[in-house]
C-alpha cells in the first residue's frame, strides 16, 4: 500500500520527489510515526463511536510540517481515525511572516485556525537581560494552545517534537536539572482534560529536515530562540553531535535506552522498593553466618 503514487494521497504531497531515496525516507517516517501512535495508545477508542479531534500545532518549522504531512498520510490510509485541525499561534514576534502559513494551509485545503497573541512582548518584558526566553515563551504558548484546543472541541494537542528533541531534553535534565526525565510521547495536562501527543517521538531530526526541504515547504525559522548564544540545548546538541560523529548510531542507542529503563538498577526508592528487598533463604543465612550491621 505504501508503494501507491504519493500524489494520490493529499495536496501536501503534490510534487513530491519520485526518487527511491525520498520514497524510503517517507516510508521510514510513516512507519516510525505509526509505531509511536500505536505503541503509546494515542488514538482514543470511544464508546459512543465518535471520532477524536486533534489540534496539530504548526510553527512553520521543518518538524511541524513533517508532522502535519505524515498525520494526513496516516489518515488517508485509514490508519488514523481522527479529525485534524492545524493551528498556528502567531506570538507577535517582529518580522514574523504572518501570511505564509495561512496561505499555505488554504492552498493545501487543510482546516486550520490562526491565532494572534502577543506573547513576545510579555517575554521581552519579563525575562531579565542575558537569560533565555524558552521557558516563559513555551509556557505562554502552551497555555494558549490548551485554550484553543478546548474552544475547538479537541481532545489532544499534538506537537512536532522528534527523537532528537526528546534525547536532548533527557540530557538537559540530567546535566542541569538533576533528574532522569524527558518529554514523553503521551501525557495528560495538569487540568486533566487534554492529551499532549508527540507522534514523531521515534523520528530522527535529520529525516524531518530532509523531508520538509524535499517537499519545498515554506520553512519559517524561530529567530527569537535562535538569536541567543550559549543556550543549554545548543550545548547539549553539540555534545551529542560529537558522540554521534565519533560513534555513528550512538543517538539511536541512547534513545533505545529511554525505552528500556530498569528501576531496580537505578537509585530512586520511590520507583523501586529497595527497603523491601529480602533474601529468599534469609533464615538459613542467619543460622550459618553473622550478617554485619551497617554503620
Amino acid at each position: 500500500m505504501l508503494d501507491q503514487d504519493i500524489d494520490d494521497i493529499h495536496p501536501l504531497f503534490h510534487g513530491a520527489p519520485q526518487t527511491t531515496e525520498f520514497k524510503k525516507l517517507r516510508k521510514r517516517i510513516v512507519r516510525y510515526t505509526r509505531e509511536a501512535v500505536e505503541q503509546y495508545g494515542m488514538v482514543e477508542r470511544r464508546e459512543d463511536g465518535s471520532v477524536p479531534k486533534w489540534l496539530v500545532c504548526l510553527s512553520g518549522g521543518k518538524d511541524s510540517y513533517t508532522l502535519l504531512a505524515v498525520l494526513y498520510e496516516l489518515k488517508w490510509r485509514g490508519l488514523l481515525p481522527v479529525d485534524l485541525l492545524a493551528c498556528n499561534l502567531d506570538q507577535g514576534q517582529p518580522g514574523f511572516p504572518a501570511t505564509v502559513l495561512p496561505e499555505f494551509l488554504e492552498k493545501m485545503g487543510v482546516p486550520h485556525r490562526i491565532e494572534y497573541q502577543d506573547t513576545y512582548s510579555i517575554v521581552m518584558d519579563k525575562v531579565p537581560q542575558g537569560r533565555t526566553y524558552c521557558a516563559l515563551c513555551s509556557r505562554l504558548r502552551r497555555g494558549n494552545l490548551y485554550r484553543i484546543a478546548r474552544e475547538e472541541g479537541c481532545s489532544a494537542v499534538v506537537l512536532g517534537h522528534h527523537r532528537d528533541d526528546i534525547l536532548e531534553t533527557f540530557f538537559m535534565n540530567l546535566f542541569h536539572g538533576g533528574r532522569l526525565a524527558t518529554m514523553p510521547p503521551k501525557l495528560v495536562n495538569e487540568e486533566g482534560d487534554l492529551f499532549v501527543f508527540r507522534p514523531l517521538a521515534h523520528v530522527a531530526e535529520a529525516d524531518c529536515e530532509k523531508f520538509a526541504r524535499s517537499m519545498n515547504y515554506p520553512i519559517i525559522p524561530c529567530d527569537l530562540c535562535g538569536s541567543q548564544d550559549g543556550l543549554q540545548r545548543q550545548q547539549v546538541k553539540q555534545i551529542i553531535d560529537t558522540w554521534e560523529s565519533n560513534n555513528p548510531g550512538r543517538r539511536q542507542v541512547m534513545f533505545r535506552a529511554l525505552m528500556n529503563a530498569r528501576p531496580s538498577h537505578l537509585l530512586d526508592p520511590k520507583l523501586f522498593d529497595f527497603a523491601g528487598l529480602a533474601l529468599k533463604n534469609f533464615e538459613d543465612v542467619t543460622e550459618s553466618e553473622e550478617i554485619p550491621q551497617l554503620r
